[in-house]
């Protein structure tokens, strides 16, 4: 090869590289200006459960705050069914670019042990963003015609007749709650599975079945309106909201149990920048205090660990919900 050809194939590659670096550079560059020029049109917000269960009702209400801090409009979107896998999947295959998001209930780290196959991927096709609440406890409650006023009557009924409870669903955080509670108890109930909370809540108010398990947040008109009696609470302290009703652990030393985490997912490779958005207007979202109020009054403590943080604990969550999973005797479907 001669010299000139030598000076040629010198600066071409040079080039070439010069290209190259230049293309990684913009690329950085646009990653890193992704979450300054986002967003510039409405966020929909996936909620997998339907309306007017605690998820849909936490949501809206944190949601409307975080919309102030991004300046576009957060649209929900209600898609239950299958135990929120129906909303999930939506999300995880919906484009990383911060205009789908989800915000959805523990029975998200539940559902890989209570389902044989999922259609996504729980540990890799989603970004974990924040954790904005976690429930302190879920409400044991019973249809105005159930004769049992306490927990102790309660349990003395159940061993004498069986009672139909209603849940969210195969293996949700209420479901496994009230499994938890019957197996302390030393009671067996008949489980009535619905399509949310809210249904599940309908029908013993309209007396389909007798009992639920329920988040207070939701619960609470229904009891001041008569049309639910409270019995207890699943707390590790009684609920400021309904102080007269007393933890279950009252009844049955040392038995208590949180309702979980409501989250904040985003599609697999959402940019950094975006997430870091998102999760500095649900930070602010929750000091708001209507929002505050609004969330401790239905028994949720606000939250929001930094997303490394929250992703963390969610792979522990996987584990941790999966042995009672377990422990309930709950065979996948």
């Amino acid at each position: 090869m001669n010299t000139r050809n030598s000076l040629r194939c010198l600066i071409a590659a040079l080039a070439c590289g010069a290209v190259t670096v230049a293309a990684d550079a913009g690329a950085q560059a646009a990653k890193a200006g992704a979450g300054q020029s986002w967003p510039t049109r409405p966020i929909r917000l996936i909620v997998p459960f339907p309306p007017g269960g605690a998820t849909d009702a936490n949501a809206r209400v944190i949601a409307k705050e975080v919309e102030n801090g991004l300046g576009q409009p957060l649209v929900i979107d209600n898609r239950g069914g299958a135990n929120a896998i129906i909303g999930s999947d939506l999300v995880a295959k919906a484009a990383p670019d911060g205009y789908t998001l989800m915000h959805i209930s523990v029975a998200f780290a539940i559902n890989p042990s209570t389902y044989k196959t999922l259609p996504f991927d729980t540990r890799r096709d989603f970004t974990p963003i924040t954790n904005p609440i976690v429930g302190q406890g879920s409400l044991l409650a019973v249809n105005p015609s159930v004769p049992a006023k306490s927990v102790t009557e309660f349990i003395a009924l159940a061993r004498k007749e069986t009672l139909k409870f209603s849940s969210p669903g195969v293996g949700n955080v209420l479901h496994l709650i009230t499994e938890a509670f019957s197996n302390r108890a030393g009671i067996r109930m008949l489980h009535v599975p619905y399509k949310g909370a809210g249904p599940a809540l309908i029908a013993v108010v309209g007396g389909e079945v007798q009992v639920i398990v329920v988040p207070p947040v939701i619960a609470i008109p229904h009891l001041k309106a008569g049309r639910l009696r409270p019995l207890g609470y699943s707390g590790a302290k009684r609920l400021p909201a309904i102080a007269d009703v007393p933890t279950l652990g009252e009844t049955l030393p040392g038995f208590q149990q949180d309702s979980g985490w409501h989250a904040w997912f985003a599609p697999a490779k959402t940019p950094a920048p975006i997430v870091a958005r998102i999760y500095g207007a649900i930070q602010k979202s929750l000091q708001v205090l209507a929002v505050r109020d609004f969330l401790l009054a239905g028994g949720y403590q606000p939250t929001a660990d930094p997303p490394a943080e929250f992703q963390k604990n969610f792979q522990n969550d996987l584990k941790r919900w999966g042995e009672l999973v377990r422990l309930a005797k709950i065979a996948p479907i």
